[in-house]
């Protein structure tokens, strides 16, 4: 388990990074003109996991690899079932209206800055199965889209 401090620095920084991400992306819809969808998403930046801070998430998420299974378990499910970026907390991704997507592909791009881990290649070889998305439902199209303006274009080789 990680000390006090290591834990705070732990959950600040992944919050910091979805922070960021919610910027970024709003940032970047607003400049597309979805001017009040950016702001409402940079606002939901501000609140990000701020549940972790309480109750068994402080005492269990974000302390390492020691941390106890069952409960690290029961905090997961206290976690995802009371915060909207989760496909959890709607019964299935499918039931996610497009804000909360938003926050959840920000959520996946901090994670995988945090991991050193590819988002894309993540979201197809992962997050299809895990959270049963429909490539041809309207969740599917929105993550696409909102990895494609978050993101930068991969490097081209001249």
């Amino acid at each position: 388990m990680f000390t006090f401090e290591e834990h705070l620095n732990n959950l600040v920084r992944h919050i910091q990074l979805v922070h960021e991400a919610c910027l970024l992306l709003g940032r970047r819809l607003i400049a597309r003109g979805e001017t009040d969808f950016g702001r409402l998403l940079i606002a939901k930046g501000f609140q990000h996991d701020k549940s972790k801070f309480y109750g068994i998430e402080w005492r269990f998420l974000h302390q390492g690899k020691d941390t106890p299974r069952p409960e690290l378990n029961r905090a997961i499910q206290q976690h995802i079932e009371t915060n909207d970026h989760h496909p959890e907390y709607w019964g299935g991704i499918q039931h996610m209206p497009r804000m909360a997507v938003a926050e959840m592909v920000c959520d996946w791009y901090a994670r995988s800055q945090e991991l050193g881990t590819a988002l894309r290649s993540w979201i197809t070889l992962e997050a299809v199965q895990k959270f049963g998305i429909d490539l041809k439902g309207d969740q599917y199209v929105w993550i696409q889209d909102f990895v494609s303006v978050l993101l930068e274009d991969p490097f081209v080789r001249e």
